[in-house]
């Protein structure tokens, strides 16, 4: 929690307030950061949840998805994204990955279409949006729900916009390891729509539209709590710096591993929510880089179309996602990180990859 002592007296501040003012559940705190957040992706509103896989549920609830529709997604991500199309009833199908941006392919996608099709879900892997100048154009044609999945963006760019800017709708998870995070579990969803927006607001309390508490639909609970919202607010002020000083750990690994292994494509708009290289012989790589201190991580695998929950009789193999998902590995790309600490890391996966090549 490196990031949370960095800006120790700003959340202090937040949580003192929260404490005096006797507010647990909604309020000005929650009202306060839902606008700050929604301006600082460009869009008009923001509705604060419990988590991620919540604001995509709410998102596919308010929109109408459910039983009998399919939703194009992709299997190289974290499983909310396909348990929650599950979760509203609609089946998930999963399309094939660009293998430089790792994120959906716009053709794939637009060769799975079918009359059952009514949103598409691209994820913005690793903190590297995917093609949604084409992927927008492609839902438009289609008059299909895109829904962007920006666990991992806050504050990515293509194009000029930011990451949740393109979709009818986007959804952010604030898990404590994310750009933006909070000390809990949190999420958010955004929209330019207005109606769209208050439905959304009514399924995360009950169904209740107005002050009387009428359920006018039945809905459960998913709500952003003060403390995380305050703690949030308190941190939004510094994520530009912070996407800042990613780029800059992200660039010196760039440039000292090389060719080393397979580095990700360089993206100026992404925001390094992870560093992920690739490697034929991944695990004997990553157990070099533990021999050496250094700590990595694998995501993800297997890839969600062959796991249990989502195995569908129609669902042809994906071979880029199965070789992406057995080759990734996440190195470390904190903004805390030192500068020997980056020196350290590359050493290490270029002696890594010399041993594998061996």
């Amino acid at each position: 929690m490196r990031r949370i002592a960095r800006y120790r007296p700003a959340i202090d501040a937040a949580i003192a307030r929260v404490l005096d003012g006797g507010t647990a559940i909604g309020g000005v705190e929650v009202a306060a950061f839902e606008a700050a957040f929604a301006a600082f992706c460009g869009v008009g509103h923001a509705i604060g949840c419990g988590n991620g896989t919540d604001a995509l549920v709410l998102a596919l609830r308010a929109a109408g998805i459910g039983p009998g529709d399919e939703v194009i997604t992709v299997a190289l991500t974290a499983h909310g994204t396909a348990q929650a199309i599950r979760l509203v009833g609609a089946m998930p199908v999963f399309v094939e990955v660009d293998a430089a941006t790792r994120t959906m392919d716009p053709a794939a996608a637009a060769a799975a279409i079918t009359p059952r099709t009514t949103a598409l879900i691209p994820v913005h892997l690793y903190g590297q949006m995917a093609d949604m100048p084409a992927l927008a154009t492609l839902a438009a044609q289609h008059g299909l729900f895109l829904l962007e999945d920006c666990a991992q963006a806050h504050g990515a760019e293509i194009a000029g916009r930011r990451a949740g800017s393109w979709g009818h709708a986007a959804v952010f998870s604030f898990y404590p390891t994310k750009n933006l995070g909070a000390v809990g579990d949190g999420g958010a969803v955004i929209t330019q729509d207005a109606a769209l927006a208050e439905r959304i607001r009514a399924l995360t309390s009950y169904g209740w539209t107005d002050a009387r508490r009428i359920s006018d639909v039945v809905a459960g609970n998913s709500r952003l709590d003060t403390m995380q919202a305050a703690i949030l607010a308190a941190l939004l002020p510094h994520l530009d710096e912070a996407i800042a000083e990613r780029r800059a750990v992200a660039a010196a690994l760039h440039a000292g591993i090389g060719e080393a292994v397979i580095l990700p494509r360089w993206d100026d708009g992404a925001v390094w929510h992870q560093f992920v290289i690739a490697h034929p012989a991944r695990d004997r790589l990553a157990a070099c880089l533990a021999r050496d201190g250094i700590g990595t991580a694998v995501h993800y695998t297997p890839p969600l179309h062959v796991q249990p929950a989502f195995l569908s009789d129609g669902q042809p193999p994906l071979p880029i996602t199965e070789r992406l998902a057995a080759e990734v590995l996440s190195l470390p790309i904190q903004p805390e990180i030192a500068g020997p600490a980056i020196q350290a890391i590359i050493d290490a996966v270029r002696r890594g990859a010399a041993e594998c090549a061996r």
